[in-house]
């Protein structure tokens, strides 16, 4: 299924409309049923994060001397996971999936915005982040991204999301704030392996990472 990503003119030019293109195929029975459902006047605006984080222990299991000797190659592993991931791909992972059956939320607009929010504000401010006045509105903030390598267990992307359900207020939304976390065996590519390859696991890894979560959010109450 092919997605188009329409400028909105009446937002900032930091955002984008995301709208589901159906093509003659989506008549097949495999297409997902959530696909096809009409989009209602419910919205859901994602942002992207803006703070990326990697970390490397070794058999000395941490602490400040193997951070010391791990931390060249984790600020080039950051570096790596910020450009594979940057605001816009992370934007377009997340608007790929049909984040309204994920998080058990009505058929909706899906608003993707490429900026993303100041970290110190995300658990600060309660009023929506964006002007839309839609009666059935809700936030997707990507807070963290965390590489991570362990001596025992290898190495793993952690994703921490945020989603803020406020209906039709205005301020102090539901909400649920966890991690999604998997493994991976190709990021960061090594001097000669494929480069792609890699960021393409590493895309697919954050998409897994956010499933989790939603899984994890349909499971758990929120909070105001």
């Amino acid at each position: 299924m092919k997605l188009s990503i329409v400028r909105a003119a009446s937002l900032s030019l930091g955002t984008l409309f995301l709208t589901t293109a159906i093509p003659a195929s989506a008549q097949d029975a495999a297409a997902p049923a959530a696909a096809r459902a009409p989009v209602g006047d419910c919205e859901i605006h994602v942002w992207p994060a803006e703070r990326f984080k990697a970390m490397t222990t070794g058999w000395l299991g941490g602490g400040l001397l193997d951070a010391a000797g791990h931390a060249k190659g984790d600020q080039a592993r950051k570096a790596a996971l910020a450009g594979a991931l940057d605001s816009q791909g992370q934007a377009e992972a997340l608007g790929s999936l049909d984040l309204s059956t994920h998080l058990g939320i009505k058929p909706s607009k899906i608003v993707l915005h490429n900026e993303p929010l100041d970290r110190k504000t995300i658990n600060k401010i309660s009023t929506r982040r964006s002007e839309s006045t839609s009666g059935c509105y809700s936030e997707l903030i990507v807070a963290d991204l965390f590489y991570q390598k362990a001596a025992i267990y290898g190495r793993s992307l952690k994703t921490l999301f945020m989603l803020r359900n406020f209906g039709g207020a205005k301020d102090k939304p539901a909400i649920y704030k966890g991690w999604g976390g998997n493994g991976l065996k190709k990021f960061p590519p090594k001097p000669g392996e494929d480069v792609q390859a890699a960021n393409e696991e590493l895309v697919t890894v954050f998409k897994a990472d956010f499933e989790e979560f939603a899984r994890n959010a349909a499971k758990a109450p929120t909070t105001k």
